[in-house]
């Protein structure tokens, strides 16, 4: 059955990734239309999110926002789609980053970097370092349960050389890229919600208390990584921008294991409140703010 769905399905989304970007945008109007008036995907979470997380914004404000945020995320979905065929000029025509010079240096250092993101703006997309970087490439993801679309995930997010690896597999393979002497970037989104048996760690994100990953910490602290936040910034539609912010250890005076998630996470807030239509509100991110802490979790 899953073969069956893929060998359907796949054709419509390659026909679609062929469309000239004209045609193309015009149906990500139309699904916005559909999706969101029709279907109304996930609105009351979307709407709840931001209510939650913007208590000071009134209504009106709130559904410009929501409104907003549709459209960006249906563009954001198809161009997912776009990543079938799209050519390494055209990514590097949409998809710029502003000071490269400067990851170049620190790839150049002989040591492996560890890229945070976030669920905002075009994180698909930042699959264009990759034709951009002087060492290998790096994917940290999570394995789609139909293997035939895992399959094709890995094509689209390894078109430009990318290697992926499951999340599951990361500090054995960092490892062992270590023991070989292979200098790597790994790049990872950090902000999603850890099931609650496995929520150890709560601290804030947008002014609520929620438990939050601390892979990328560990990974960092553990094999001494050079630690980059993705500044993804949507200049207009299928167009973004993107810069290198450094996480510093030596600016962490008080020798806090955690600061890197929570500069992290600084940084991502502070581009949510400045334009956060761009953020992925279907998610169910403050999902546990309310729920009963496991024995020794750390709350900050």
């Amino acid at each position: 059955m899953q073969r069956l769905i893929y060998y359907t399905i796949y054709p419509v989304l390659w026909s679609i990734s062929k469309l000239p970007w004209r045609l193309f945008y015009g149906l990500s109007s139309c699904i916005y239309y559909l999706v969101y008036y029709i279907i109304r995907y996930r609105r009351k979470t979307v709407t709840a999110n931001l209510t939650l997380v913007f208590p000071e914004k009134n209504t009106s404000e709130i559904n410009r926002i929501r409104k907003a945020f549709y459209k960006h995320m249906c563009d954001m979905f198809l161009e997912m789609i776009k990543s079938i065929s799209i050519t390494k000029e055209e990514m590097l025509e949409r998809f710029r980053v502003t000071n490269i010079e400067d990851f170049h240096a620190l790839e150049k250092e002989n040591k492996s970097i560890v890229v945070l993101m976030g669920h905002y703006a075009s994180y698909e997309w930042s699959s264009a370092i990759d034709l951009l970087s002087i060492n290998p490439c790096v994917g940290i993801y999570k394995k789609v349960r139909n293997p035939y679309f895992d399959k094709m995930v890995h094509r689209i997010r390894g078109r430009f050389s990318a290697r992926l690896i499951e999340s599951h597999d990361v500090v054995r393979t960092i490892s062992q890229d270590i023991k070989k002497g292979d200098i790597c970037s790994y790049g990872m989104i950090a902000d999603q919600s850890p099931k609650i048996w496995n929520a150890k760690y709560w601290t804030d994100f947008m002014g609520v208390t929620v438990p939050v990953f601390l892979g990328a910490s560990l990974i960092a602290r553990k094999f001494d990584l050079t630690v980059l936040y993705l500044q993804i910034n949507k200049k207009k539609r299928g167009y973004y921008e993107a810069t290198f912010v450094p996480i510093k250890k030596e600016d962490n005076t008080s020798n806090d294991r955690f600061y890197y998630i929570k500069a992290y996470l600084r940084l991502l807030e502070n581009q949510i409140k400045e334009k956060p239509e761009y953020y992925l509100w279907t998610h169910k991110r403050w999902k546990h703010r309310n729920a009963e802490k496991p024995n020794k979790a750390i709350v900050d």
